[in-house]
């Protein structure tokens, strides 16, 4: 994965790992960073999504703006922008630069929302009440704050349907996170009872809508035809339900010989064990592991999805949305920005 986002970044032009550092380092969020810092030595997820910003682990912070300039720089410029190609740097307009780094600011924008902690649920360990509780406001403040400077930018590039697809996609996030959070409240609900299908439509809200609309917006910028603007929209959504399987995969795919990966009792590979064994019958299965033993307890349902066929239908379905994203690219030219889009779906359906 490193080497494909690498590969794909001198494609564009420049590492798009620093394509939110002008938002990063201007004087109000140096301000917030200064109050984080407070919240040193506590166990509020804020920290976590702030070191984020310097190193991900996972290389996938800025993946979403660096799909959306690969996707450009693939389709080209149209035959009703050809007189506009002057404006271009590496075979990618201003505006798509502009509106890449708006995509990342949303997504940024709910990786800091997504840090607010439920108070009624803390424990001693996890540092002073006061300091959770000032936490939560930085994290509502400062993910409030990238979010005004996207929409911002998105006024600027003056592009009605590029704005009401970009909007549309705000709240298609905040839909998602709703349904994710909506039951997370309600005492002794350990799983939602929902298929894969309905899995998917949630996963759509919360992971693909964003991606899917911003690689449609670029090509809108473009004035490409309606086929192409679907197709890109037809390759972000794919790609990132492909990616979101293959995260939901590693627990179970992953060889490790360190301790067992924490997993979602909601993720894909549980949600199909459900379908396959019966609601009832995974509950009852749930309920019978320890309550007080929470790493027994997952070890032991880690192992019952793992002997099921949770865990191959899930690289199944992975593998399928990857390939639909791959049928999505044969609609744009040979070039090196289609391997290198192609590359990424390659990395994420791939498995040991």
């Amino acid at each position: 994965w490193s080497q494909v986002v690498s590969e794909a970044e001198k494609i564009v032009g420049y590492p798009t790992s620093f394509m939110s550092l002008r938002c990063l380092l201007s004087d109000e969020l140096s301000n917030i960073a200064m109050q984080v810092r407070k919240l040193v030595g506590t166990k509020h997820p804020l920290l976590d999504t702030a070191r984020g910003f310097v190193y991900d682990s996972r290389n996938n912070l800025q993946m979403r703006g660096l799909v959306v300039l690969l996707i450009s720089k693939a389709a080209g410029p149209s035959t009703a922008e050809l007189s506009f190609q002057h404006d271009m740097v590496s075979g990618i307009y201003s505006s798509q630069r502009s509106l890449a780094e708006i995509t990342e600011l949303i997504h940024t924008a709910f990786l800091v929302h997504r840090g607010i902690v439920n108070i009624g649920e803390l424990k001693s360990c996890d540092g002073p009440l006061k300091d959770m509780q000032f936490g939560n406001k930085m994290a509502v403040l400062s993910g409030d704050f990238l979010l005004a400077n996207a929409c911002t930018s998105l006024a600027q590039l003056q592009n009605t349907k590029v704005v009401e697809l970009i909007s549309s996609a705000i709240g298609d996030l905040v839909q998602g996170i709703y349904y994710e959070n909506s039951k997370s409240s309600e005492e002794n609900c350990l799983t939602d009872d929902i298929g894969i299908s309905r899995w998917k439509e949630q996963v759509f809200l919360s992971h693909s809508a964003l991606l899917a609309k911003s690689c449609q917006a670029a090509m809108e910028l473009a004035k490409h035809s309606a086929e192409i603007q679907d197709m890109a929209f037809q390759y972000g959504k794919h790609m990132s339900m492909s990616h979101k399987l293959h995260s939901d995969l590693q627990p179970f795919v992953k060889e490790s010989s360190g301790d067992t990966m924490a997993f979602s009792l909601n993720s894909a590979p549980a949600i199909l064990h459900q379908e396959f064994r019966g609601r009832e019958a995974w509950l009852k299965q749930i309920r019978e592991t320890p309550p007080h033993r929470c790493a027994c307890v997952f070890q032991q349902l880690q192992e019952a999805i793992k002997a099921g066929k949770g865990v191959t239908s899930a690289i199944d379905l992975c593998r399928y949305h990857g390939n639909r994203a791959l049928a999505a690219l044969e609609r744009f030219p040979p070039s090196e920005a289609r391997d290198a889009l192609a590359n990424i779906v390659y990395a994420v359906t791939r498995f040991p």
